[in-house]
């Protein structure tokens, strides 16, 4: 399940998407627009910005901006960096794999081999998702963006 930081960072990742190449926008400016808590934005900035999603200025002209085109940017390694694995088990992890200590057979394990179904499927979806795709989706009712949803 994608916590209130996954769906936060990629509220952030979008409007930042939105914005003219090379724009910087401040972080109070991002979090009243997307109704996000300016603090628990502040720290989900900074691991974008670690992790290479973001650039961050101080000062006058100052803010975040994409460190890349939102076309080369995946939401399911944006969604990696801010919640971890998309798989629902560790054992069906890719990145995270850990075996369950109660599965003595986890080849034929049924909840195993299903969670691997999902997270293929999640990971289907998300790896071949841009932002920019994300950002210029329309929304089911009528609204600009995908991300009304989320």
């Amino acid at each position: 399940m994608l916590t209130n930081k996954g769906k936060y960072g990629l509220k952030a990742l979008v409007h930042l998407a939105g914005l003219p190449p090379g724009t910087r926008i401040g972080v109070a400016e991002v979090a009243a627009a997307n109704n996000i808590p300016k603090k628990f934005l502040d720290a989900i900035l900074g691991e974008l910005r670690n992790a290479g999603f973001v650039h961050s200025r101080k000062g006058p002209g100052g803010g975040y901006a994409l460190a890349r085109p939102p076309e080369e940017i995946r939401v399911g390694h944006a969604v990696r960096v801010l919640d971890g694995p998309l798989a629902p088990l560790p054992c069906a992890s890719r990145t995270a794999y850990r075996p369950c200590d109660d599965c003595p057979d986890e080849d034929g394990c049924a909840v195993r081999l299903v969670m691997l179904e999902v997270r293929n499927s999640i990971a289907g979806v998300l790896d071949t998702l841009t932002l920019a795709q994300m950002r210029d989706r329309p929304a089911v009712d009528g609204g600009t963006s995908i991300i009304h949803r989320i």
